[in-house]
C-alpha cells in the first residue's frame, strides 16, 4: 500500500522504482541484513523525528508507515504511507545524516525490520538484486525531495543577495532539497522574519529541517545544522582523500569497495570544476550527455554506498607529511591522521585582475552555470570569458536562456576547446564571439548589480564598452595545493610532480599520491580523471603492503640486534 499526496511528474513514470513492494522470498533474503529484531509500534507511535540521525530504514512486514514532512514554513503533513514489502528511507540513511522526515505507525499499528546504515550497506552490497531495487529508490526519493523543495531547508531573504545565492548554490551543489522565499513577498516568510526581529543586514534567514533558525550563515554553518559533517574517526584512516571531484570520488569509490577506510574531505561541495559543467558529452557510456553535478552526485552516493565518509566543507590547511603516519590539521580546529593521503584538490578558475571584480561576486559576476544562474540573468544580454571545454558546455546550456551572449577569448577556439563544442557554438544564434580580446574593468555596483563591461581588442588596443548584467569566468586554472606547504615538489605553477620513484601517481614524499588536475601533466578530462581515481587505489595498495614488509623487516632486524 503506498499513497502520495504530492506533485506528479517523477512520481508518475517512475513510481513503481521509487516505492517498491518486494515479495516474501525478497523479505526472506533483506532478513539476513538486519540491525535488529523485527519490531511492532502501536497505532501513532513514533519511530523516528525530523533531524534525528541514524535514522533506520524500516522495511514494513505488517501493518503501514507513515512518513510525515514539512512543506514550506507549514505544519508537518502526511506525505506517504508504506504497506507489508515496502521499506522507508532516502539516501540519508546510507550516511547517518539526519532525517527530513518523521514516521509513524499507521491507524493499525505497523510491524518492521530495523536496518542501520551499516546493515543497510551490507545489504546493497550483499544481495545484487535487493541492492539494485534499495539503491534505485533511495536516490529517486531524493531527488523527488529535491524537486518538491519544501521539505527540505527554507531560505528566506532577498532572491538576487550574494548570500542567498551562495546559499542555494551551496545547497544545491550538495544535493539538498532548498525552498527560497522572498522576505518581501512571501507572507510566512516576511512574518517570520517580523516575528523574529531580524534585520535585512542579517539575511538571509535559514530554516533548517529541525526546525533551527540560522541567520545569515556561513556554508560550515549550514553544513552543520544539517548534520553533513561526520563525526571524525580517532584511529587512523587507510586514505585519506583531499578534494571531491571526479577524481577524488573515483578513488574513494574504489578504495572504499576495496574493504579502505577512507574520508573525503572537500572544502566546498562535492563535484569540483566537473561539476559547473551544464553537460558532459564525450564521457563514456553517457551518449546524451549528463550534467557534472548528477555524475558527481552518483559518484557520491556510490562511495557512500561503500562506507567512505564525505566530509564538506571542510578544508584542509596544512599537511604534517614528516612522520609516517600523515596528519591533515583542518580549518575548523580538528585533526585526522592517514597511511595514505591522495591529494584531489583540484584546480580553481582563475581570478583575472579587473578592478572591482570580487566586489560583483554573486551579484554579476560567477563561475558557475548552474539553473540558478540560468534563471537570474533569464532574457538579459551576458558575457562569458573562456574557451575550455567548461566554457563551451556553459554557452551551450546558458545560450537558450539569454537574450545574447557575448563569448570574450584570447585564442581561436581550435586550439582550446573540442571540436563538438565549437560546432554547437557556432550553430547558436544569439552568441557572439569576440576573439583577441580582454576584460579590462567593468561597471555597476553590487548594490545594483553589474551593468557593463569594458574590453580591449588586442589587435590593435582599441577599447569598448558592452552593456551586461553578467559576467560567467572559466579562465585558466591554478593549482589548490598552497595547504601542502613544501611537502611535495611542484613545478613552477604550483602543480605537484609524481612517478618519481616505483609508482605513477606516487609524489616526492612517500605515500602521498596526486591525481587529478592538482597533478602536474595530467590530461584535463573527466575521464581521465576517473581514470587516475580508479589507477591510484592499486598503488595504494602496493604502498601498504611495501611499508608493512619494511616494518616487519625492521623489527626482525630490532629482535636480532636483542
Amino acid at each position: 500500500m503506498h499513497k502520495d499526496r504530492r506533485t506528479p511528474g517523477l512520481l508518475d513514470t517512475r513510481r513503481h522504482q521509487m516505492f517498491p513492494t518486494l515479495d516474501i522470498a525478497q523479505v526472506d533474503v533483506a532478513r539476513r541484513f538486519a540491525s535488529g529484531a523485527e519490531r511492532h509500534f502501536e497505532p501513532g507511535e513514533v519511530l523516528y523525528a525530523i533531524g534525528e540521525r541514524n535514522v533506520p530504514t524500516w522495511l514494513v512486514t505488517g501493518g503501514s508507515l507513515e512518513i510525515w514532512r514539512r512543506h514550506g514554513l507549514g505544519q508537518e503533513t502526511q506525505a506517504i504511507v508504506y504497506g507489508a514489502g515496502q521499506f522507508s528511507g532516502e539516501v540519508n540513511q546510507l550516511s547517518g545524516e539526519p532525517s527530513i522526515s518523521s514516521g509513524r505507525a499507521g491507524a493499525g499499528g505497523c510491524t518492521a525490520i530495523p536496518f542501520d546504515n551499516l546493515h543497510l550497506r551490507a545489504l546493497l552490497i550483499g544481495s545484487a538484486e535487493l541492492g539494485e531495487i534499495v539503491m534505485r529508490a533511495l536516490i529517486l526519493r531524493r531527488t523527488e525531495l529535491i524537486l518538491d523543495s519544501g521539505a527540505g531547508t527554507i531560505l528566506i531573504g532577498a532572491p538576487n543577495s550574494a548570500d542567498l545565492l551562495r546559499l542555494q548554490g551551496f545547497l544545491t551543489r550538495s544535493g539538498y532539497p532548498t525552498l527560497v522565499l522572498d522576505a518581501s513577498i512571501d507572507v510566512k516568510g516576511r512574518a517570520l522574519v517580523e516575528q523574529i526581529g531580524i534585520p535585512p543586514a542579517e539575511l538571509p534567514l535559514v530554516v533548517c529541517p529541525d526546525g533551527t533558525m540560522l541567520r545569515n550563515p556561513s556554508d560550515a554553518e549550514i553544513s552543520t545544522c544539517l548534520g553533513m559533517m561526520p563525526a571524525l574517526r580517532s584511529a587512523p584512516y587507510d586514505v585519506a582523500i583531499v578534494g571531491a571531484g571526479p577524481a577524488g570520488l573515483a578513488a574513494a569509490v574504489y578504495a572504499a569497495s576495496e574493504g579502505l577506510s577512507v574520508i573525503v574531505l572537500e572544502a566546498r561541495s562535492y563535484g569540483g570544476q566537473a561539476g559547473a559543467s551544464a553537460r558532459i558529452e564525450n564521457y563514456l557510456g553517457f551518449p546524451t550527455g549528463i550534467s557534472g553535478h548528477a555524475l558527481a552526485a552518483r559518484a557520491r552516493n556510490q562511495a557512500i554506498k561503500f562506507g567512505a565518509e564525505i566530509a564538506a566543507p571542510l578544508a584542509v590547511t596544512r599537511l604534517d607529511c614528516t612522520r609516517e603516519l600523515a596528519r591533515l590539521e583542518l580549518d575548523d580546529g580538528r585533526r585526522l591522521t592517514a597511511h595514505a593521503v591522495v591529494v584531489a584538490s583540484g584546480a580553481r578558475y582563475r581570478r583575472p585582475d579587473i578592478p572591482d571584480l570580487e566586489a560583483h561576486a554573486g551579484v554579476g559576476v560567477s563561475y558557475w552555470a548552474s539553473p540558478i544562474e540560468a534563471k537570474m540573468c533569464a532574457n538579459q544580454d551576458i558575457a562569458l570569458v573562456g574557451g575550455g571545454n567548461s566554457a563551451g558546455q556553459a554557452i551551450a546550456y546558458l545560450s537558450p536562456h539569454v537574450r545574447r551572449l557575448h563569448l570574450f577569448v584570447r585564442r581561436d577556439l581550435s586550439q582550446t576547446m573540442s571540436r563538438y563544442l565549437i560546432e554547437r557554438i557556432a550553430a547558436l544564434p544569439n552568441v557572439e564571439l569576440h576573439i583577441g580580446t580582454e576584460i579590462l574593468g567593468l561597471e555597476g555596483s553590487p548594490l545594483v548589480g553589474l551593468r557593463s563591461v569594458r574590453f580591449r581588442r588586442l589587435s590593435d588596443g582599441s577599447i569598448e564598452q558592452l552593456d551586461l548584467n553578467y559576467l560567467f569566468l572559466f579562465i585558466g586554472a591554478d593549482p589548490n595545493s598552497e595547504w601542502l606547504q613544501g611537502c611535495v615538489d611542484t613545478d613552477a605553477a604550483g602543480f605537484i610532480l609524481t612517478g618519481s620513484g616505483s609508482l605513477p601517481l606516487e609524489t616526492s614524499r612517500p605515500g602521498i599520491f596526486a591525481i587529478g588536475d592538482v597533478r602536474a601533466g595530467s590530461t584535463k578530462r573527466v575521464a581521465a580523471a576517473v581514470g587516475e581515481g580508479a589507477a591510484v587505489v592499486a598503488q595504494i595498495h602496493t604502498m601498504l603492503t611495501r611499508r608493512k614488509a619494511q616494518q616487519a623487516a625492521s623489527c626482525r632486524r630490532s629482535d636480532a640486534h636483542v
